[in-house]
């Protein structure tokens, strides 16, 4: 089916803000001034600069909560309110409903910037948000029959369970909830990352190096090999939620290193590491492979665990999450992909080096960690403030096109 779009004429768009004529618009920008707002509030609370009233929870947890179900929700929500448009030709929110569901997403996130102090009422906004945007996705997909497109639709449900999970802890109603939905929420988050990446990056490698290679690339794809690696990572969900068999998931986590890799290896091309909103996916692909590594071998070689976490939240989610936001505010809003910013590079780099402090450091000088984790923090603030100064006119300003969207 067709992808629908309003037409305009360009002088009327010229003057209009289009920073809601498409989900990815206000979420792409709320989720990067996000980001740095809620890593440098959680420097300063780490390092003791800045007092916040936090209750009933760690204060790392409201860090990861607010990274998690905070930044990366609302980037899942950008990305998908926009390619639900494009896979099933039925229009998303746009206007004032999804201006409405923003406001939602922005309400929690400035409420839980004062600590615990207004989380009653974060937690009613937060909560709305994620089921309107659940909404949102599901009935476009129900109207043009899409099923196939459903499983995208149930983790978007099991991460608003472990939302409420997690405020269900924090209210004491619910033992250990916090732990469960913030472990769970990183397993679906690379659940969705493995998912969508298998759709979109090889796709996205054959034709964005075409104007670099003399003949067409076809990356190799596998039918098995995607089944045996969704099949693995389930396993290993279940196993470090639920079950706890001891051994297993170190186990279902190198042989999910294995086969992934191959996967990998499989969509590698040399001209990649020309194109940064390419190499920047691709990279990303491997720290979460490198996750699975660093899972399976933690016992084995006393690897802490917390170094594991931010390997998949830094080096997979975060790198791969600005990388899918620079290529898809380009692309829908008219930009020609091939012709991106050369400041990509510093952006992502900056992002990597912030996972090499965060996580390979510490492996070697484990006294240093503080001063790690602060440095770790100024390179992706540093990272997302060159997103915001490269998109934020990209952004607020209509298609280049003259279409709306």
């Amino acid at each position: 089916m067709a992808v629908v779009q309003i037409q305009m004429n360009k002088p009327e768009q010229a003057k209009r803000l289009a920073l809601f004529n498409l989900g990815f618009r206000p979420f792409f920008l709320g989720a990067a001034i996000f980001a740095v707002l809620s890593i440098a509030s959680w420097i300063a609370i780490y390092t003791s600069h800045h007092h916040m009233q936090i209750s009933g929870i760690l204060p790392s947890q409201w860090h990861a909560h607010e990274m998690l179900y905070g930044y990366g929700i609302a980037v899942v929500a950008g990305f998908l309110l926009t390619a639900v448009k494009n896979w099933t030709g039925v229009q998303t929110l746009h206007g004032k409903p999804l201006l409405a569901i923003f406001a939602l997403w922005c309400a929690a996130r400035l409420l839980l910037l004062f600590g615990t102090a207004f989380l009653l009422w974060a937690a009613l906004a937060d909560l709305l948000f994620g089921l309107l945007l659940i909404a949102a996705i599901t009935l476009p997909i129900l109207r043009a029959r899409q099923w196939q497109q459903l499983g995208i639709v149930t983790k978007l449900l099991l991460l608003w369970i472990g939302n409420l999970v997690f405020y269900l802890g924090s209210f004491q109603l619910l033992e250990h909830g916090m732990p469960y939905a913030i472990n769970g929420a990183v397993f679906l988050f690379v659940s969705l990352i493995l998912m969508i990446g298998r759709r979109v990056i090889p796709f996205f490698i054959e034709r964005g190096v075409l104007h670099l290679v003399a003949d067409k690339v076809e990356l190799k794809q596998h039918k098995w090999l995607d089944i045996s690696i969704l099949v693995l990572f389930v396993g290993l969900f279940v196993n470090e939620i639920f079950t706890h068999v001891g051994g297993l998931s170190a186990l279902l986590a190198l042989a999910l290193f294995a086969l992934n890799g191959y996967r990998l290896f499989n969509w590698h091309t040399p001209a990649l590491w020309h194109v940064p909103l390419l190499w920047s996916l691709y990279v990303s692909s491997w720290l979460i492979n490198v996750g699975f590594l660093f899972y399976g071998l933690q016992i084995p070689l006393g690897i802490a665990p917390l170094l594991t976490l931010h390997l998949f939240t830094i080096g997979g989610i975060g790198l791969m999450t600005i990388g899918m936001m620079s290529r898809v505010a380009l692309g829908h809003t008219g930009r020609d992909i091939r012709n991106s910013s050369r400041w990509l590079n510093l952006a992502f780099a900056a992002i990597v080096a912030s996972a090499v402090f965060r996580i390979v450091l510490p492996l070697f000088a484990m006294e240093s960690y503080t001063s790690w984790v602060i440095i770790s923090a100024s390179f992706w603030i540093t990272g997302f403030l060159i997103f915001l100064l490269i998109y934020t006119p990209i952004l607020c300003k209509p298609r280049v096109d003259g279409t709306y969207g």
